[in-house]
């Protein structure tokens, strides 16, 4: 096969993927950053401690998250041709891609949370400030940096995911490799097509963690807490004193 022949292939595949992994990234945030974050506040000792919604919610995500993604795709076929209406394309693999990730990502944001310095929220409750408050000043702000790289290690997990998703005609790069590089044996496109997704790869990662890199030095925040950190100082030196 020619470039002339190629070219046109790669580029309508590129931009499958981007599509795909763009909408399933999307969801995979806004489902999975409160999921995460309500794990943390539920956990003994948390904010809104409920140990039962806690283990029922970390086991339904630990079930969904361990679920081979090939499995899951075929498991919800029924449930994306009711969403979709298709079973095939990038809109049907749009479903599994995001459903797949959600808990993956939730896992990532509990962790992230985790980190958190327990002194900013005593702070915060000692102004008056409601779990919200404390969610949305304190738990998410300073945990940004590590949300970014667990956002750039979701997107990478979401292309090998697509990739995936080519083998039942979802389109995209994998669907490329799978029915002309192994299917007709064009070895060289089946190459060219891993090279771009590692150049695509190295380039989410290299973004991601330039993104990370400058929160943490601006504080782990885009905007510093300057009353906080100066209430956790004061408090700190008052216990010394």
């Amino acid at each position: 096969m020619s470039w002339s022949e190629m070219q046109p292939l790669l580029s309508q595949a590129c931009w499958d993927t981007l599509y795909m992994v763009g909408w399933s990234t999307l969801i995979a945030v806004v489902g999975g950053l409160p999921l995460g974050v309500l794990l943390v506040l539920t956990d003994r000792g948390g904010l809104l401690q409920n140990v039962l919604a806690n283990k029922v919610i970390g086991q339904i995500v630990n079930v969904a998250r361990s679920m081979p993604f090939i499995i899951l795709m075929v498991a919800l076929m029924n449930f994306t041709r009711w969403i979709t209406g298709t079973t095939i394309g990038r809109e049907a693999a749009i479903v599994p891609l995001a459903i797949g990730a959600i808990p993956f990502f939730a896992r990532l944001v509990e962790t992230a949370v985790r980190e958190v310095d327990g002194g900013l929220v005593e702070a915060v409750q000692s102004m008056g400030g409601n779990t919200w408050t404390v969610v949305r000043k304190v738990l998410v702000p300073e945990s940004l940096p590590s949300l970014i790289s667990s956002t750039t290690t979701t997107i990478v997990a979401l292309i090998g995911y697509s990739a995936m998703a080519g083998t039942v005609g979802a389109g995209g790069l994998g669907d490329i490799a799978i029915r002309y590089g192994y299917q007709r044996f064009e070895t060289e496109l089946m190459w060219i097509t891993v090279a771009i997704l590692a150049v695509v790869i190295s380039l989410i990662q290299f973004a991601g963690d330039y993104a990370a890199r400058s929160l943490h030095r601006r504080g782990g925040r885009s905007g510093p807490v300057p009353k906080l950190r100066l209430l956790k100082a004061a408090t700190a030196t008052g216990k010394t004193g």
